[in-house]
């Protein structure tokens, strides 16, 4: 990771794009987003009867000429959004020829730089070891080279239980919420969506896969290595097993994307030799998460 992890035409596309919230925010500081509160912005949301202490400025002169009643009108509110991005940073991320590793931590900072160009405020989360760890929070364009700084120092090593580390974080405002991981672990995912979408939060499951772990081209008999609990195991790479690993993979891929669309998330599959552009603007756009500003 570096500062220059970005081309220039990349960053000018990237300043055109905006996270997609389905729904209403009624917490949080001014910022661009529209919000269940009433407040002071030009965008005219509905009237309401004048009651003393109401400000003069907002009578609507028009209508008590109409109904000999002192109306006022009511502006809807911006607020910003809360983006939570939990990183998985466990050893088996660091896997493939296209490291997951590194395209995960440039996705995390071209979604950072999304949110914080668009004034609303961020959050980052390292997933590691049963336990998280917020490595950066902060709101304004001005933070993102900071970010990326904070970016470089991550270690993906050990292993991490995804539900456990999730739920240890207290949310407290509606918001959106990124999950970002490859879900090699032995806990089920759905406990941290549900518990997700219980703290009112649009959930959006980023499943990074390496191309080797897809389609593996292994053949005869091989050592198979956990890089996370270093066990080991040899198998005969026969085509039965390969289409058995095949057919495996592709059920434990599904059962994810059940377990999220269960809960009202977005679910997207990446492969980490993919460009990360044809990511942000192709497979974002392509599930309503994102469009241009």
């Amino acid at each position: 990771m570096n500062e220059n992890i970005f081309d220039e035409p990349f960053f000018k596309k990237l300043n055109r794009l905006n996270f997609l919230i389905k729904m209403s925010l009624s917490q949080g500081a001014n910022g661009g987003r529209k919000s269940l509160a009433k407040g002071t912005s030009v965008e005219f949301s509905d009237y309401r009867e004048y009651i003393q202490g109401d400000d003069f400025r907002r009578i609507d002169w028009n209508a008590y000429g109409r109904f000999e009643k002192l109306f006022i009108k009511l502006f809807m509110e911006e607020r910003e959004a809360v983006f939570n991005i939990f990183l998985d940073c466990s050893r088996s991320m660091d896997f493939g020829e296209a490291k997951k590793s590194k395209v995960a931590l440039q996705l995390t900072a071209a979604i950072s730089y999304i949110v914080l160009n668009n004034m609303d405020r961020l959050q980052i989360h390292a997933l590691k070891d049963n336990d998280i760890k917020t490595i950066k929070t902060g709101s304004g364009k001005g933070s993102f080279q900071n970010l990326l700084k904070d970016l470089n120092h991550i270690q993906f090593e050990n292993k991490t239980e995804i539900s456990t580390a999730v739920r240890k974080k207290d949310i407290r405002n509606r918001g959106v919420s990124i999950i970002i991981s490859d879900f090699f672990c032995k806990e089920s995912i759905e406990d941290a969506i549900k518990y997700l979408a219980f703290k009112k939060q649009e959930v959006i499951v980023i499943h990074l896969l390496a191309r080797e772990e897809m389609a593996p081209s292994f053949d005869k008999m091989v050592n198979l290595i956990d890089s996370e609990t270093e066990q080991s195991i040899k198998i005969s790479m026969t085509p039965n097993v390969l289409k058995l690993y095949e057919k495996t993979f592709n059920n434990f891929c599904k059962d994810i994307e059940l377990k999220t669309k269960k809960y009202n998330g977005n679910y997207v599959q990446i492969i980490s030799d993919e460009p990360l552009e044809k990511i942000v603007l192709q497979s974002f756009s392509s599930k309503g998460l994102i469009n241009k500003v």
